[in-house]
């Protein structure tokens, strides 16, 4: 598998099939310090980031929103002094995409990037 920073989200209609046990156990090697957590039956993958402070935190909320908006896949984003929770999982689908696996290491990159 290639790196997942580098790969693009490919569109979801809906009809898609969430990514199963083993399929999430494969991509969670590639971004480990996601958590998956599941929210009344909906798996999703979530990650605290710190900062040092609100305006570090804020700066890279919208950094992950500009990738957010550039790749069409956006997260749920919850901005707090010198923390920011990003929250990835497919709506269409009810569950986790690959794509979700995908954003969720380009917003590692970011993070690692600051």
């Amino acid at each position: 598998m290639n790196d997942l920073a580098e790969m693009k989200c490919a569109p979801c209609r809906g009809d898609e099939p969430t990514v199963n046990d083993q399929e999430i156990a494969e991509l969670k090697l590639k971004v480990p310090d996601w958590e998956v957590v599941d929210r009344d039956g909906v798996k999703q993958l979530e990650r605290a980031f710190r900062f040092r402070d609100f305006v570090q935190a804020l700066a890279f909320t919208n950094q992950v929103g500009k990738i957010a908006q550039k790749e069409d896949h956006h997260p749920t984003l919850i901005t707090e002094w010198g923390k920011v929770t990003v929250i990835w999982w497919t709506h269409k689908i009810d569950g986790l995409h690959r794509n979700d696996f995908v954003m969720a290491a380009k917003t590692d990159r970011q993070y690692e990037m600051r």
